[in-house]
């Protein structure tokens, strides 16, 4: 069995030295709901020191509610921010020579476009101009994991160690109390069913199919280092590889 780990990183909570060791991918906040030119900088500069897959997380323009609310703006401010993100992140990249791996939409953005089709092709249509050769990070069975591959656009599967998942596979609203998974034993026997059997185990307690090529531990939930240590040491005691 082989899996990737990946982390949502750059977006101040300054334990990327501590998280890098134990992912195999990373998703740097661009600018949007986080992030300037130093902190991309810095990020970019640690993943490449632990050889670690470098993605773009691009998010509404939005940093008073870190990109965690549905933003009221219209349709081309949204794209002109998103394509800005990229474009930022993208130039940051060149200039130490490395390519983008991937880009993972953040926050409300990722779970508006699982769900609308609308902000889904709107979203796609933001990408086209980095996406080419790298990979979007989609939501198992979502609208924007059907549009994605309707344009040609390579993706991988994403799931999520740190979250609970309603019956339609979207996540508990992170107002509500199990939206979040802190232990460390439960984030990893919940990401090991969906490594082993392909499946979920829902709030209400139902298996859910699942595809999961690579999985999210978010870099602000409060024990992210013991969370990312716990489930590498555990994975490769079961035998799993990581990457993709």
């Amino acid at each position: 069995m082989k899996i990737d780990i990946n982390c949502d990183v750059g977006e101040g909570v300054a334990n990327e030295y501590l998280l890098m060791p134990y992912i195999s991918s990373c998703n740097i906040a661009c600018g949007g709901h986080f992030g300037d030119v130093k902190t991309i900088d810095e990020t970019i500069g640690l993943a490449i020191k632990n050889n670690v897959l470098i993605g773009a997380h691009p998010s509404f323009p939005d940093k008073e509610n870190f990109g965690r609310k549905t933003m009221c703006i219209s349709d081309l401010e949204l794209q002109n921010s998103i394509e800005d993100q990229l474009d930022l992140f993208v130039s940051r990249m060149s200039l130490v020579n490395k390519k983008l791996h991937h880009v993972k939409p953040h926050g409300a953005l990722y779970n508006l476009i699982a769900v609308n089709v609308t902000f889904a092709e709107l979203f796609i249509k933001s990408i086209q101009k980095h996406i080419k050769d790298a990979f979007l990070y989609v939501p198992y069975n979502s609208i924007i994991e059907k549009i994605a591959i309707n344009n040609n656009i390579k993706i991988k599967y994403e799931a999520f160690a740190d979250r609970n998942y309603n019956e339609d596979l979207t996540l508990v609203c992170r107002s509500k109390e199990n939206a979040i998974i802190i232990n460390s034993e439960e984030v990893f026997q919940h990401i090991f069913l969906m490594i082993k059997s392909g499946e979920v185990k829902t709030i209400s307690g139902y298996k859910k199919a699942i595809k999961a090529d690579t999985i999210c531990v978010h870099g602000d939930t409060k024990n992210a280092i013991e969370i990312v240590k716990k489930i590498s040491e555990r994975l490769k005691e079961d035998g799993v590889k990581f990457g993709f």
